[in-house]
């Protein structure tokens, strides 16, 4: 077996070359691989950051505090607060995190696009703190949201990743399939990642001119043409499981390339 596995503490660097044919080697292997997860664990913080800062993109319009048919369902609002409160104590110790938020305060339903920070280390208690004190209000710029994420992540000049999180369409006019061509055409490596929750298509909507009839939201456009994942989900498990993947990164488990950190 070979390759390589990468780990980095305290601002050092580690790489264990993989090519051990014997049973003694292999043995000498499990006490390097031992030593080194220890490592790991003694500067958690430090250990294998993800290289990329990344803007969570959150949906905040009106349609977020709506129930499901039954009745006695918490909100969509509801259900995200406890996803997020599960997924990001384990992001935040890898990757830099910041959050823009859309729908509510906005001088009338489509120009409520807010900067609460710009990404910053152990998010976790500022975002859910912001999430707990979003009202849903308004309607759903979501095509403008990204574009402001991937700015202030300066994405022309340098790696960034957006996660949006959406329950449905954009309904304030903008064309995301048409900005994720321009994102993708300009950036130096953009990644954007949609989640969908609980998400619905809107195929009559004059004010979302991309939808088409049959097609899942027209958000997927952006991270289908930027190389990101596009993650369907219903549950606050989904939901959590999703933050998890498209924020995380890759630790100590996975091989990577000689000196290439994870994104």
């Amino acid at each position: 077996m070979s390759g390589y596995r990468d780990s980095q503490c305290g601002g050092v660097r580690s790489t264990i070359r993989l090519a051990l044919p014997d049973w003694a080697a292999k043995n000498r292997l499990n006490t390097a691989l031992a030593a080194l997860m220890a490592a790991s664990l003694a500067c958690p913080a430090a250990a294998s950051p993800c290289a990329t800062d990344a803007m969570l993109v959150f949906d905040g319009s009106a349609s977020m505090s709506e129930i499901g048919f039954d009745i006695q369902d918490a909100t969509r609002i509801e259900d995200a607060r406890i996803a997020l409160a599960r997924a990001l104590p384990d992001v935040e110790r890898v990757r830099r995190i910041g959050l823009f938020t859309y729908g509510p305060g906005g001088a009338d339903a489509c120009s409520g696009l807010t900067l609460n920070f710009p990404p910053m280390a152990r998010a976790a208690d500022r975002v859910t703190a912001e999430i707990e004190a979003l009202r849903p209000d308004g309607l759903t710029p979501l095509a403008a949201a990204v574009e402001a994420a991937a700015n202030q992540l300066d994405y022309r000049n340098r790696a960034a990743i957006v996660v949006l999180v959406t329950d449905g369409n954009e309904t304030c006019g903008g064309r995301p399939c048409a900005l994720s061509d321009r994102l993708a055409a300009q950036a130096a490596d953009l990644t954007v990642h949609v989640i969908g929750f609980k998400a619905q298509g809107d195929f009559f909507s004059w004010d979302n001119p991309e939808q088409t009839f049959g097609e899942d939201t027209v958000a997927k456009c952006l991270s289908d043409r930027t190389g990101g994942l596009f993650v369907s989900t219903d549950t606050v498990d989904e939901l959590t499981a999703a933050l998890r993947k498209t924020l995380g990164c890759a630790l100590i488990g996975h091989l990577a390339a000689p000196g290439r950190n994870p994104a």
